[in-house]
């Protein structure tokens, strides 16, 4: 028997599975995300990186991986990617020698600049359906699941 695309499927106890839905949104907007910066070369972690360093100018990398959750060693490789595509600044820190401060050039600027308005224009589109306080609340409950990271 030929399976028809339309049909729909009873998935389930995925259908009562937070996870499940967390992972199918997740690929949801990552790949809304791609299609609306595909073509600067940014990717999610580089511009969690960038806006970590556009509110905090002079941070040292650490700092900035140990907020979003990168491990040290990942962290030297993006870090590096940043700076040889002239968008980050990395200087030995005035407060700790053995750490690096991190800046955004002005090419870093124009390009967290234009992917935010990318990303603003995608997240719009995403949720066009949801209200504001939708979205304000399901930015907190993320957030209280993000919380339970160990």
């Amino acid at each position: 028997m030929a399976e028809d695309a339309e049909t729909p499927v009873d998935i389930g106890v995925l259908s009562e599975l937070v996870g499940y839905h967390l992972r199918r949104a997740t690929n949801v907007a990552v790949a809304d995300f791609m299609r609306a910066v595909g073509d600067t070369g940014m990717r999610q972690v580089l511009f969690g990186i960038l806006s970590i360093v556009e509110r905090n100018p002079g941070i040292n990398q650490g700092t900035v991986g140990r907020s979003l959750g990168i491990k040290r060693a990942n962290m030297v490789a993006l870090i590096n990617e940043l700076v040889d595509a002239g968008l980050l600044d990395r200087q030995v820190s005035a407060e700790d020698r053995r750490a690096f401060a991190l800046n955004l050039t002005a090419k870093g600027r124009r390009a967290y600049d234009d992917c935010l308005a990318r990303i603003r224009a995608h997240e719009d589109a995403l949720l066009s359906d949801f209200s504001a306080e939708e979205r304000a609340l399901l930015i907190a409950l993320l957030s209280r699941v993000e919380a339970r990271e160990s």
